[in-house]
Order: structure tokens, then sequence, then C-alpha cells
């Protein structure tokens, strides 16, 4: 199941005078956000559960409660093409969504087309932009708001990759697109830092048993700064994770999905947390944060077209004393939703979303949000 509902229905149709065979599909998504306070960043945390942004101390954010958001962002379109050549099957994807630059919602609520996926593959070589290798998209719980669960690894990113079969499942190893982001002690400020010199390595496992589907994953990574928003050159370091994930059914269609990771290299990976890869003290020691979390989902059918999925979900980061009291600690979610296909190609749904973060000084937020949402795929 992916991760946002069904996938698209798709059409696929033969170039003219081509041996290339092309598949057009995708979904109109309407998302209509009720929270019991606004998490702002430009619209985007009251569009979807973005946790960093969740206001923390006593009065924070009182004065943004009761928020209603309308949107259709995640609407998205992919094109898919299968050519059959001497080495086997060449297939691409090139898919995209509206979760680029938000647009002006007092005229015509437009929003910048962003690149999602744009990757390929030949045999069992695959290259361009797709989910990190270190994520399992089969695992992901079926939840209506598009960032999902906080203890979940979620990243797109340039690669290469090979994938090869074995009796009983499926081994890959990728070479992925560094990027790191750092905090700095003393000054309360985060920033990116293009400054890698080695790709990220990650390999994974994928056993397909009668008992379910299990999937095994390492990550390892070169954290390293030279930036003039560092008090001093730094060293660099080398970070690692570790993640396990998997699928059991239960009866009926029922099913329980889990996922657990941990390490001083996950920082970014877990993008719905914001965790940072690296601080610099004063002297431009560099400490790398120790992130862990996961999450439990339990998803059951009412009827053959109605089902429920409670997600229960929590991040945190072991981040040095040196730090400053306003980055990011922990996070925490709840997810239940009611979910019903009224067409081959249309869902309606309602989820309750529980979201609550704690900073390193000890002050927390939380929040409570109602969405209602309607896909139409095609």
């Amino acid at each position: 199941m992916p991760r946002h509902w069904r996938g698209a229905r798709e059409h696929r149709s033969a170039l003219p005078g081509s041996d290339t065979s092309v598949k057009i599909g995708g979904y109109v998504k309407l998302d209509a956000v009720y929270s019991s306070r606004s998490a702002g960043v430009n619209n985007d945390g009251d569009q979807l559960l973005v946790p960093q942004s969740i206001p923390v101390g006593p009065g924070a954010g009182d004065h943004e409660r009761k928020q209603f958001k309308m949107h259709a962002r995640e609407s998205r379109l992919n094109i898919v093409t299968s050519t059959p050549t001497q080495w086997g099957g060449l297939t691409t994807l090139l898919e995209g969504d509206f979760f680029g630059g938000a647009g002006n919602e007092s005229v015509s609520n437009s929003h910048n087309f962003r690149l999602r996926h744009a990757y390929g593959t030949l045999g069992g070589f695959s290259a361009g932009q797709y989910w990190t290798n270190f994520m399992n998209v089969a695992g992901l719980p079926e939840v209506l708001d598009f960032n999902g669960p906080v203890g979940n690894l979620f990243v797109r990113q340039a690669q290469l990759r090979w994938t090869q079969k074995f009796s009983g499942g499926e081994w890959a190893v990728s070479a992925e697109n560094p990027e790191s982001v750092f905090a700095v002690a003393g000054t309360g400020t985060t920033f990116r830092a293009d400054d890698d010199r080695y790709p990220d390595i990650v390999g994974r496992i994928n056993f397909d048993t009668s008992a379910g589907k299990y999937w095994v994953a390492a990550l390892a990574r070169n954290i390293r700064v030279d930036s003039a928003a560092a008090p001093a050159a730094v060293e660099d370091k080398w970070g690692g994770g570790l993640a396990v994930s998997g699928v059991i059914p239960v009866t009926g269609k029922d099913d329980l999905r889990f996922m657990a990771y941990g390490g001083n290299g996950v920082g970014r990976y877990n993008v719905p947390g914001f965790y940072v890869d690296g601080v610099i003290d004063a002297s431009g020691g560099l400490s790398l944060p120790k992130i862990f979390g996961g999450y439990a989902a339990y998803r059951h059918f009412w009827t053959p077209t109605l089902r429920s999925t409670l997600v229960l979900s929590a991040s945190e980061a072991d981040n040095p004393s040196a730090t400053f009291g306003t980055l990011n600690k922990s996070d925490r979610s709840v997810h239940l939703n009611l979910i019903s296909s009224l067409a081959k190609t249309v869902d309606v749904g309602v989820e309750y979303i529980y979201g609550q973060r704690e900073i390193e000084n000890g002050q927390s937020g939380s929040l409570n949000r109602v969405q209602l949402s309607a896909k139409y795929a095609f």
C-alpha cells in the first residue's frame, strides 16, 4: 500500500513509431484542516503536520488558535515509461506535486509545481531522484496527513542504486546525495552546509516471508562543514544509522506496520522531526547527536471499502549538553482515521491528529487537529 491511500490508476499507451509504452497517472486531492493552534511556517505547518513549528512555552501561539485551512497541494501527476532493450526492460518515472513555493491565497491560490521523482531503471541498476534506500516505502502507514507520523524516515534525493533479487527477497546498495544540517551552540541558529566530500552510503535487505515482509537498512555518512556560519574550522566525522521495519498480516486484510531506527547519522533523514546532523561548539568542535524514533500502526478493515488506521509515533534526539535551549529534542504524534472507498478511484476520509514537541530547555507544546480529505485518482 503506498503511503497516501492507494496508488493512482494508470493508463498505458505506446508512442507512435516507438517501442516505448507510456503510463500517465496521478490524483487530485483536497484537504480541509481544522487545528487547535496555528503551526505557521508559511502555512505549511497549517496544511500538514510540521512538529518543529508547534509553538512551545507559556503563552506561545495564544493569538493563533482554532485555525482552518483548505488546499489541494498534494495533487500530483506522474509519467511512467517502459522500453524493451537488449539489456532488459528500461523504465523511467517522472512525478511532481504542488508543494513547491506557497501561492497567494487571497487571489488564485497558485502553488508551484515541484519535482518529486525523476528515476530510471535498467536491470538491477537505477539512477535519478527517488526515495532514499534507507526508508521503506512499502511499510508506511495509510494516513491522510501529507507528512505522516513524526517517527518516520522520509527523504527523496538523487542516487545511484543496485538492486539484486534472491530467494526470499532482495538486497540493494546505493550512493546518495549528501547534505548536512548544523546547529551552532550558544547562538540559537541552524544552517545547511554543502561541504560534503563523500556520498551517503546505504544498504538494505528485504525479506518476504509467509509471516510478513521485513526490511533492514544501514546508513553511513561523512558529516563535514567548512562555512562562515561556523565559529571555527571543524573536523569532519562519520556517522551512521540502522533501521528495521515490517508489515505483518493479522486477520483478513488487517495488518500491523512498524519501524524503528537509531544512530548518530540519522539527523536530516527524519524530515518530519527536523533534527540536526551536527552541533558545533564555540571552539569549532563537532558532535553528532544520536537520533531514535519509530512508529507502530494497525490498519483494520471494517468492510471491504471502509478501513481505519491507528498510528503511534515518536522520535527523540540525544543532543550534546553544549547545545542551545531552543533546539528540537523530541516529537510525538497520534493519527487515527476512517477512510471510505466510494468508487475504485475515489476515497474520502477523516483523520484525528495529535502532535507534541519538546525543546532542549524542557518547554513543550502540542496541537489537536482534524483533517477531512477527498481524493480522485486517474
